[in-house]
């Protein structure tokens, strides 16, 4: 026999052995019929243990079928949501961790589930210029968790993810804003504005969207017809005067304080035609 052909030789035994192997190591973690509820446990713990969580969850699946009514259904509940969170299937961790918390509402982990279902939402959270539907329902379930467990260890943790949650919707509503003030739509660039500062007054973007919306009224009223420019003009001075009081000592101050003079002179030129009439 050839040295080429040695060396292939000797790649398929090992190829075959490799494959035994994998194949009983397989067959191992498998339920079979039979089992009883406490093996059937076993086999899906060593596969969730073996960080194969998609194999792990189906097996918990069979683990919850045969072992209801049973403390092990419990473990087997809770260990089937975190095998899917693992797997990275977040709908389906949140499904099942609310299955959980619902269900065993005496098991000590049920507090841990009923957070584990928000960061599962989460986890789903995607970038602010995208639907914001599952940021919307992480922030609620959060909400949620820490109103029902105040004291709870993860309750600061909550009310940071909560806080994160939030900026990313003002970020949304800012860069809308901006949008609409770019193509020279005023009036909706206002309105995203000002949702910016009332929905999320505590966010980073507060003080910009005020900021922003004293200059969008300002260059509304600039190009607006002359009966219009004066409440356009009132309403960059009313939001100077809003920006004041939330923001004393604002970042942006000296530039808001710019585009409150324009507007003050908008209204003193509007005074003067009017009174040459």
């Amino acid at each position: 026999m050839t040295k080429f052909h040695m060396n292939t030789f000797g790649k398929i035994i090992a190829f075959s052995v490799l494959l035994i192997t994998l194949m009983s190591c397989g067959s191992s973690h498998t339920i079979q019929r039979g089992d009883s509820a406490e093996v059937a446990f076993e086999k899906a713990m060593s596969l969730y243990d073996a960080e194969r969580y998609s194999r792990a969850a189906e097996a918990f699946e069979v683990v919850l079928s045969i072992s209801r009514g049973t403390a092990l259904a419990a473990d087997a509940q809770f260990y089937l949501a975190q095998s899917h969170f693992n797997n990275n299937s977040f709908l389906l961790a949140a499904s099942e961790f609310q299955r959980f918390s619902r269900t065993y509402t005496n098991d000590e982990r049920r507090i841990e589930a009923e957070f584990m279902e928000a960061y599962s939402y989460y986890m789903m959270s995607p970038r602010y210029n995208l639907d914001q539907t599952d940021t919307y329902t992480a922030l609620d379930r959060f909400q949620l968790f820490v109103t029902r467990h105040p004291d709870s260890d993860l309750a600061d943790e909550a009310h940071e993810y909560m806080d994160e949650l939030r900026d990313k919707l003002a970020r949304k509503k800012f860069e809308a804003a901006e949008m609409y003030f770019r193509i020279g739509e005023y009036r909706s660039a206002a309105l995203y504005y000002e949702l910016t500062v009332e929905d999320f007054p505590e966010s980073r973007w507060t003080e910009r969207a005020l900021l922003r919306k004293i200059e969008t009224y300002v260059r509304y009223a600039e190009n607006s017809v002359r009966e219009r420019q004066q409440e356009r003009f009132e309403e960059a001075v009313d939001s100077y005067q809003q920006y004041v009081q939330i923001f004393p000592r604002g970042e942006h101050r000296d530039r808001a304080e710019e585009f409150y003079n324009e507007a003050l002179d908008g209204l003193a030129e509007l005074a003067t035609v009017t009174a040459e009439r």
